[in-house]
């Protein structure tokens, strides 16, 4: 097999004008794929994006789709075929750091709206930086004089 391929717009033409001799669908590790042959040529279809071959991990979607194309004689060569059985969990890692992302953003923007009902309430008492900063230094020395003492409360 050469490594050129075929894509499906390549195989539609090809088949609309009775070029196609013969299609091959070849097992492999995961999958499988098909070999088209017209004239003196045998080139594998390739994926749309990647542009390698493409692999089908169900025989009856590949079916379903050289029917599809056309093509509804085709020989199939099983002998290296072996379904994979390798999990995702990239997969099921990226969901679950959606999900918490979900939440994350669902959590910030409650705070976000309970501050300001907050805010906007006629009984909130409102402090200047200035004096939010002094207490805050007043508490820290307190806390480090606690610290230095021991006092660990």
């Amino acid at each position: 097999m050469t490594a050129e391929t075929i894509d499906h717009s390549t195989l539609s033409r090809l088949v609309e004008a009775g070029a196609v001799d013969a299609a091959h669908v070849v097992g492999k590790t995961g999958g499988w794929s098909v070999v088209i042959r017209y004239g003196k040529s045998e080139r594998p279809l390739a994926a749309q994006r990647s542009r390698q071959v493409r692999v089908f991990k169900r025989i009856d979607t590949l079916v379903s789709y050289l029917k599809d194309v056309g093509i509804s004689q085709f020989d199939v060569d099983a002998g290296d075929y072996a379904p994979e059985t390798v999990s995702r969990p990239d997969r099921a890692a990226a969901l679950r750091r959606t999900h918490e992302a979900a939440e994350y953003d669902k959590w910030f923007r409650e705070q976000v709206e309970q501050a300001i009902r907050e805010a906007d309430d006629p009984n909130a008492v409102w402090i200047s930086a200035e004096d939010a900063e002094k207490q805050m230094d007043k508490l820290r020395a307190e806390l480090l004089a606690r610290l230095d003492s021991g006092d660990k409360a």
